[in-house]
């Protein structure tokens, strides 16, 4: 290959400089260079003609794109990207297992050691019924756990109090909550380290994973520590009640106990499925030096993107209360896959499966341990601002947040001297970068379409799996989701590279990465690295493949740039699918497809060139392939994932009786009612204005016939009125075992300038229709007893709902069959009575 220059006063004479051996060329900049390489010349604006050997013979073919040309050329070695694709592959499987939980360890390990055989004990104990907050068998649960940190040496003690939802959003929640709480006291204390778990469980689930989890985790870790060297600072072990109801046992600790008033690391633990990585999903503000102390357990699995995110959700465990004061910082921590049993009958023991445990306890005792020994003070009151974070190759990479706009800039000056370079050897040109920055956006785009409109397609295939966020067996849908994904992107890329090229293409994919990272880096900067890395990564790798001579080396650094995106995104796509479900799995796909545009150009030797025969055929070969995958990991999917008796279909339906009317109706908030529920309902009607404890619009219903079944009751005990203020306390009572009493009031001539219940200011909350209301979980036996505070004359309307559990024994019930279950909603198999009262 010989560089030929042309031009007036020029004859085509060779000058003898040999180019280097790449395929991508250098292109010279005026009209009057060109260079020549086996009868195709490079001429400006990176077109390619067929030419003779001198620049001035006329053309035999049109202008046409550098299709046949990449960064690793030539590219025409199908056994070396095959090569490249096995390597990449196994880096993606590194990342994904790195990810993975622990094998757990027997019950014979040593005693210093975390045992999920020791810890599934007190697991199997604690799920063996349902245990809603206030109910005899939360008391059986709670004496349990008392009785074992007792064995242990440790001094328990209940608390007993009212707790109040201290929610992101809170809705009028209360309880009588009864934690339980011990100290393991320190040798020299800086401080005090809270272990936290709830008990409680919701009224249908027995609890096993959520949170028997957390509480079998917190007294095998209890029991480690009371056996070996005593930790420096105060362990304090936390496990409260009413966090399903509404986060009110963490809240009645933050507030109205001493050891809630000192300053404190906490660690939450809890689950919302059966299996899967325990994942530190949620941290308090400033959190870089607690990162560092994370990273120092023996399988750190969190992502500074999740911290961000559930910042933006309304999503709440009992970390938020804490989370509200000054004086706490800290970590949550959960395991999420296997979700189709959250809040479920089929949250019990065999469940869960004990890997998930094992990562719990064995990071759980690791941080204690850190944290035992530490001073605390700086991690308190941190300094430092959030860390970035992320798994990546056996590690927890961090780095400082004040780096991240940085790192964002950079990679985008990375991309811009990759362009800059190619453009300068005739393989891309900046418009043609951008249009492949554009054209990168399409299978983004169409993913995420395509992803939801097969989660629509499922469900109606399935109408169970709309009451969930993944079916009970999703691994081959989830395959599925990844090969639509892959077919997706290899199509786009098999069109758009015959029209614009493979160099454009990569250099446009890397740039949307790098603009990626700057948007990430303004809306979400704990999830900036994952475009703007890969994106600097890449164009370094193609900077660096431009100027190797040797082929070997070029596609080296091309999978080495890639190798690192696989190590980044793939444990991302592995993670969402869990954490968003197949529901939302247009996430995981979108970020499939950046994986895709990360690791493109390493692919390319496996595309026939433009110029050769039955390009079309082979160049759409693999995603064809990758369809037929897709279509096939569905089918199965379906094959596999089938309603039994161990996976039963979930349903939703509760009994909803209006003493005013004396008219009982069934209500289901499925809002596709299968084949069992319709039998209950019929239509849709609104039900909140009659029963505000459901959520307002339009919800399935069916007549009832009515149950003998007393309505709460009001005494008022004291009424008094001073000026356009009246005062009035009464007693609230219902005549049947319940789980909850509530009153609701809407507000005309009146309004509620303060609400008193069982002693404390109540959290009301106000709608569109300036309502409030209250709603009180695990009542006393002999009611609640409530002040109101109106500002306004007359009488006022009070409506009292309250509610128990159990559909059997009402008239016109018949039982599920066995392949009929229940949806995991706190409405589920309600059986609510409501009444109007005046006041």
């Amino acid at each position: 290959m010989v560089e030929t220059l042309c031009g007036p006063g020029r004859s085509g004479i060779p000058n003898n400089r040999a180019a280097p051996d790449l395929d991508l060329e250098r292109s010279v900049r005026p009209a009057s260079r060109c260079v020549v390489a086996a009868g195709r010349a490079v001429g400006p604006g990176g077109k390619c003609r067929w030419r003779s050997a001198e620049c001035g013979s006329p053309p035999q073919q049109e202008d046409r794109p550098l299709s046949d040309r990449s960064f690793a050329a030539p590219p025409r070695r199908p056994l070396v990207a095959a090569a490249a694709a096995i390597v990449l592959a196994l880096l993606a499987a590194l990342g994904i297992a790195d990810v993975q939980p622990p094998a757990p360890r027997p019950a014979s390990a040593p005693a210093g050691e975390f045992s999920a055989g020791r810890a599934f004990t007190h697991v199997e104990r604690i799920g063996q019924e349902v245990h809603v907050t206030g109910s005899p068998a939360a008391d059986r649960v709670r004496e349990y756990i008392v009785e074992t940190l007792a064995g242990f040496g440790l001094r328990p003690e209940v608390q007993d109090s009212v707790g109040v939802n201290a929610g992101k959003f809170g809705d009028g929640g209360m309880a009588r909550v009864r934690n339980v709480v011990a100290v393991l006291p320190g040798t020299a204390s800086t401080g005090q380290v809270v272990l936290m778990a709830h008990y409680d469980s919701v009224q249908v689930s027995y609890g096993a994973n959520d949170d028997g989890a957390g509480s079998g985790t917190l007294l095998e870790v209890a029991r480690a520590l009371t056996t070996g060297e005593r930790p420096r600072n105060d362990i304090v072990f936390l496990f409260t009640d009413a966090e399903e109801a509404c986060l009110c046992g963490a809240e009645a600790f933050v507030t109205r106990h001493p050891l809630g008033r000192r300053q404190s690391v906490v660690l939450n633990f809890e689950a919302r499925g059966s299996r899967g990585p325990a994942v530190m999903f949620q941290t308090s503000e400033g959190n870089a030096d607690l990162i560092d102390v994370y990273a120092r357990t023996p399988h750190p699995v969190g992502t500074s993107l999740a911290v961000e995110v559930y910042r933006l959700l309304s999503n709440d465990t009992d970390f938020t209360p804490f989370l509200g004061q000054s004086r706490f910082t800290g970590l949550n921590t959960a395991y999420i896959d296997g979700s189709s049993v959250y809040h479920s009958p089929f949250d019990r023991p065999d469940t869960m499966d004990r890997a998930s445990l094992q990562h719990h306890g064995d990071n759980a005792l690791v941080l204690t341990r850190e944290l035992g020994q530490a001073d605390l003070a700086p991690l308190v009151r941190p300094a430092s601002g959030d860390a970035v974070y992320f798994p990546f190759a056996g590690f927890l990479v961090r780095y400082p947040s004040a780096l991240t706009w940085p790192i964002a800039v950079i990679a985008v000056l990375a991309v811009a001297a990759l362009v800059f370079l190619a453009r300068r050897r005739g393989l891309t040109s900046v418009p043609r970068t951008l249009a492949g920055l554009g054209l990168a956006l399409v299978p983004v785009v169409v993913v995420a379409v395509a992803a939801q409109l097969l989660w629509t397609l499922l469900v109606a295939i399935r109408p169970g799996y709309g009451e969930l966020l993944d079916p009970a067996r999703p691994t081959w849908f989830r395959f599925g989701v990844v090969a639509l994904a892959a077919s997706m992107l290899l199509g786009w890329y098999a069109l758009s590279r015959r029209r614009l090229g493979p160099v454009p293409l990569a250099t446009g994919g890397l740039a949307l990465l790098a603009v990626l990272g700057v948007v990430f880096a303004a809306a979400v900067p704990g999830g900036s690295y994952l475009a703007a890395i890969p994106a600097l990564t890449g164009a370094l790798a193609g900077i660096a493949a431009l100027h190797a001579r040797q082929q070997l080396l070029k596609i080296t650094v091309l999978v080495a740039g890639a190798g690192v995106a696989a190590l980044i995104l793939a444990p991302t796509v592995a993670l969402f699918f869990p954490a968003l479900g197949l529901a939302t799995g247009a996430a995981a796909a979108m970020f499939a497809v950046l994986l895709g545009l990360a690791v493109l150009p390493a692919f390319e030797p496996l595309f026939r060139p433009a110029g050769e025969p039955r390009h079309r055929l082979l160049g759409s070969a693999p995603a064809v392939a990758a369809l037929v995958v897709a279509v096939l990991c569905t089918t199965v999917g379906l094959l596999v994932d089938r309603w039994d008796s161990r996976h039963p279909e979930p349903t939703h339906l509760m009994y909803a009786l209006d003493r005013d009317t004396n008219v009982a109706r069934w209500v289901s908030l499925e809002q596709s009612p299968g084949e069992w529920t319709s039998r209950y309902v019929r239509n849709r009607q609104e039900q909140s204005r009659q029963f505000p404890v459901l959520p307002e619009g339009m919800l399935s219903v069916g007549p009832a016939n009515v149950a003998d079944l007393p309505a709460p009751t009001v005494v008022v005990l004291s009424d008094d009125t001073s000026g356009n203020r009246r005062t009035v306390r009464f007693r609230l009572e219902s005549k049947r075992q319940v789980r909850f009493v509530s009153f609701y009031g809407e507000v005309g001539d009146h309004r509620v300038v303060r609400a008193i219940v069982e002693g404390r200011d109540a959290v009301t909350y106000l709608d569109e229709r300036d309502r409030f209301g209250v709603i009180f979980h695990g009542p006393p036996s002999g009611g609640i007893e409530v002040t109101l505070l109106l500002d306004g004359p007359g009488r006022f309307k009070l409506r009292l709902v309250d509610g128990s559990d159990g559909l059997s024994g009402l008239p016109g019930f018949t039982p599920r069959p066995p392949t009929v279950g229940v949806f995991g909603s706190h409405s589920s198999e309600l059986l609510a009575v409501a009444i109007t009262t005046m006041l």
